[in-house]
């Protein structure tokens, strides 16, 4: 992240006037977060710059106890006004607070992981070079063919940083940054037209590279043209990665200690039991290499740990925060969130040792599932029922067909893991914390005509 000396001096310096001027108030234990990010995008169309945005955030919280109860306070500005703000937030918060059920604010673990998701060199990437892998992007997909028309060409970059301080003796800081472009365009042949669409994302301009995001784009458009329905009934259906992904991402609340300990999950007191086919493993693991959600604590200062939600098949592990894994009595399985909430870090099904042409073989007749739409319209994240727009490709004779489109896919969430019959050797994270490989399942309800 740019930032120059005296901002690093200003947000250390205000941080530790802040824990002091709480302490001065009576307030003990104290914590201060702060996150700090920088996002650069720039937007091309048509050969032409079309939009160009950078930005800077920065929030900063300070919770404290006073009394019995923990208040909280917050600010966008690091000024001696805010710190005054702030301790007087803290201590009228904590007097509105009516439940016993808070965050607790704790010492150090012992000992916490090393974890790399920042690439210096990726901060001395000009806004030009930017600028010139969108024009680049745009120039090749305009040339890949003539029924192409380019839509919007984006290339993005970020990078963060969150620091988390207490007044028992926590320090911690972690940072990240990433760079991302994506394509999108039309294709039309007589009568027909359909859309394409290509992701990458990395540390570096090499991991997005101009002809893999525009021959991408191309490809997906011109594979699309010439779709049809297929008839309606329950079929094998293998679902792509990134598709697989978006399910996974959809339903993860269902891992949640807070979901399960609110009646909001299937999954409560189920920890032993098997959930899913003995091919399906699930792994959150928040010290991945490069992982857009590495951190090596979470947002209560516990260290973080890879851990199996899912193990051959079975459940392991709901994720926890503190005050979760104390009802559980259990630990914390440092995925706290912030404000009581609970998230993953990295979450993915292992992949298996199986491409995705011997998936689309052993189907015989059925549907590769390619994209999945209407998520949160038609997905509930508690009884698992799903019945989503959808398009791909039908298979037949285990070789795909044809495209389709304008089908629907129906199913349970639940019932899907455990109908796993294969699972492919294709992990991807498209630009998400939540990745996946394809997989086969054993039936699926579409309808078509």
């Amino acid at each position: 992240m740019n930032k120059d000396a005296s901002k690093d001096m200003s947000l250390s310096e205000f941080s530790a006037r802040a824990l002091e001027a709480a302490a001065q108030a009576g307030i003990a234990p104290a914590e201060i977060f702060s996150n700090s990010s920088e996002t650069f995008s720039v937007r091309v169309r048509g050969g032409k710059l079309e939009d160009y945005k950078v930005s800077d955030r920065l929030s900063l919280t300070l919770r404290g106890r006073v009394g019995e109860r923990i208040g909280t306070a917050s600010t966008q500005a690091l000024d001696e006004e805010s710190l005054q703000l702030l301790v007087a937030g803290v201590r009228e918060s904590a007097e509105l607070i009516e439940t016993d059920e808070q965050d607790d604010i704790l010492p150090p673990d012992p000992a916490y992981s090393a974890v790399c998701n920042y690439s210096e060199a990726l901060d001395d990437v000009s806004a030009g070079d930017k600028i010139a892998l969108a024009m680049e992007i745009d120039k090749r997909l305009s040339a890949a063919d003539a029924r192409i028309q380019p839509d919007a060409t984006v290339v993005a970059s970020s990078g963060e940083e969150t620091i988390l301080r207490n007044s028992l003796g926590l320090s911690l800081s972690h940072r990240s940054n990433m760079i991302y472009a994506y394509a999108s365009c039309l294709v039309k042949e007589g009568s027909q037209a359909a859309t394409g669409f290509k992701l990458l994302w990395g540390y570096s301009p090499e991991d997005v590279k101009p002809w893999d995001v525009a021959d991408g784009c191309a490809k997906d458009a011109l594979e699309k043209l010439g779709a049809v329905r297929m008839a309606s009934g329950a079929y094998p259906v293998v679902i792509r990665n990134n598709a697989m992904a978006d399910l996974l991402s959809t339903f993860c609340g269902v891992f949640s200690a807070d979901n399960a300990q609110k009646g909001l999950s299937l999954l409560s007191g189920k920890e032993g039991e098997t959930i899913a086919s003995p091919l399906v493993t699930i792994t959150d693991d928040p010290l991945m290499p490069w992982g857009l959600g590495s951190s090596p604590f979470d947002r209560e200062g516990a260290a973080t740990e890879k851990k199996h939600v899912v193990e051959g098949g079975v459940l392991k592990t709901l994720l926890h925060n503190r005050k979760t894994a104390k009802k559980a009595g259990t630990k914390t399985t440092g995925n706290a969130a912030g404000a009581g909430r609970i998230a993953p870090s990295n979450l993915f099904i292992a992949p298996g040792d199986r491409p995705l042409s011997d998936l689309i073989a052993a189907a015989g007749d059925g549907l590769l599932v390619t994209e999945v739409s209407g998520l949160h319209a038609g997905a509930n994240p508690v009884s698992g029922d799903f019945s989503l727009l959808a398009r791909g490709f039908e298979i037949c004779g285990g070789e795909i067909r044809r495209a389709v489109e304008q089908i629907t896919v129906a199913g349970n969430f639940y019932q899907l893991l455990r109908d796993v019959t294969a699972v492919g050797d294709d992990l991807l994270f498209e630009g998400s914390p939540v990745g996946c490989p394809s997989v086969a399942v054993r039936l699926l309800n579409i309808a078509g005509e």
